[in-house]
């Protein structure tokens, strides 16, 4: 078991060595009965063997390195650091370094698995350049290494992290796959979250939308390129992409065109958005068959970074992992595979504010009535929007991203 040295240091300070030990053996009985007590009943009920559960679980202790746990004892909060990269400075995320390597292998994939990607693309309707996107992002198509004991990983969130009832479903799910036959107790190797394979589904995302493209009898997410293509497709598909539709486009923002308005909750014809003032970077116009479709004003960094024109299947990519600069980077990289450049606007500095310090903020909106999407210290629309809301009334310049401006104004949080 792997527990944080001040945890540790803070048991000796009080026990001792002695004591150490026995918080350590204390903590695995515990975490061992929640699994008999919780866990065991709802996978035996959904037809996991005795056999699969206890295989799964043998020698199999709590992971204290994963992020977002509450220890026993300790008060359920936030995490005041931004682990996830999805939630970080988006000059970081889409900086030409971090796009650089997936554009340039992901051009080379698109060429060799061309005739694959065209079968996919028909039977689904999800261009192939996405496909490939999404696959780079997660896996580095299939060459990055997936360290950690799925189980421990899962079981270990299931007992101690926020989300537990999410992470207890994905156990089951995971006890579910090998019981299947889907993959054996032993190779289910995970993510620091629980996902799984290329596509890095979560286990119950696996259940649901992974395919056997290739014919073999087995729906091989780990090792089959086919299966893992075809399942990225079959998920987007399920989630509603639109065939014929791009995702999203570059723009300028006219002042007279609120921050505000972002969402997928306010969609209008795009027609609408160019009539406020919103232009594509390229000074291309709009595509004709896009002006009447829905559009989406979406701005990951308020008025501090680029502004976009999102469709309805950018929240499609959003629904694969649910971060605005995940979403962003598939369909940038995606175009670029194909021809398209950098993004134009720069993603701007931002003022050193650490998650933690976004959630306090989030909690002082919702005292003043505003909706934030959830106290979780992640500046999504929701809480995007509020922002620029109460920067309004307080007399600030709109902006529409948290700032130490706006912490100073809201007093003591």
């Amino acid at each position: 078991m792997r527990v944080p040295a001040l945890f540790v240091f803070a048991l000796l300070m009080v026990f001792g060595p002695a004591g150490a030990s026995r918080a350590d053996q204390s903590l695995t009985k515990d975490f061992r009965t929640f699994l008999e007590t919780a866990i065991w009943p709802e996978a035996e009920a959904q037809g996991v063997s005795r056999e699969i559960f206890d295989a799964a679980f043998a020698g199999v202790e709590p992971d204290l390195d994963l992020p977002d746990l509450t220890l026993p004892g300790e008060t359920e909060a936030v995490s005041p650091i931004n682990v996830q990269a999805e939630f970080k400075n988006g000059s970081d995320y889409l900086s030409e370094r971090a796009l650089a390597e997936t554009v340039r292998s992901g051009k080379a994939l698109l060429e060799t698995h061309a005739g694959l990607l065209d079968r996919i693309e028909a039977r689904y309707g999800v261009p192939a350049p996405v496909l490939v996107a999404i696959w780079g992002r997660e896996s580095a198509f299939g060459n990055a290494t997936i360290p950690h004991d799925a189980f421990e990983v899962l079981g270990t969130k299931a007992w101690l992290a926020r989300r537990k009832e999410m992470f207890r479903t994905e156990l089951v799910a995971a006890l579910k796959i090998a019981s299947n036959g889907d993959r054996a107790v032993r190779d289910m190797r995970s993510s620091w979250a629980g996902a799984l394979g290329q596509p890095q589904f979560m286990p119950s995302k696996f259940l649901d939308y992974a395919v056997d493209f290739d014919g073999d009898g087995k729906r091989d997410i780990w090792n089959s390129v086919p299966d893992t293509l075809g399942s990225i497709a079959n998920y987007l598909k399920e989630h509603g992409w639109q065939p014929g539709r791009d995702w999203g486009f570059e723009v300028t923002v006219a002042k007279g065109l609120s921050c505000t308005l972002e969402g997928p909750d306010k969609g209008r014809p795009i027609s609408r958005f160019v009539e406020d003032g919103a232009a594509r970077v390229s000074g291309r116009p709009f595509p004709g068959h896009e002006l009447a479709g829905t559009g989406h004003l979406m701005m990951p960094a308020g008025r501090k970074g680029p502004a976009f024109i999102a469709t309805p299947n950018f929240y499609v990519i959003k629904a694969y992992n649910n971060s605005d600069l995940y979403a962003l980077f598939v369909g940038h990289v995606a175009d670029r595979m194909i021809g398209a450049g950098p993004l134009v606007a720069p993603f701007a500095s931002t003022d050193g504010l650490t998650r933690g310090d976004v959630a306090a903020v989030q909690a002082a909106l919702v005292d003043k009535g505003f909706d934030v999407g959830g106290i979780d210290g992640l500046a999504g629309f929701k809480t995007r929007r509020a922002i620029g809301a109460v920067e309004a009334e307080l007399g600030l310049a709109e902006t529409c991203w948290p700032s130490r401006d706006l912490v100073e104004a809201l007093g003591p949080l």
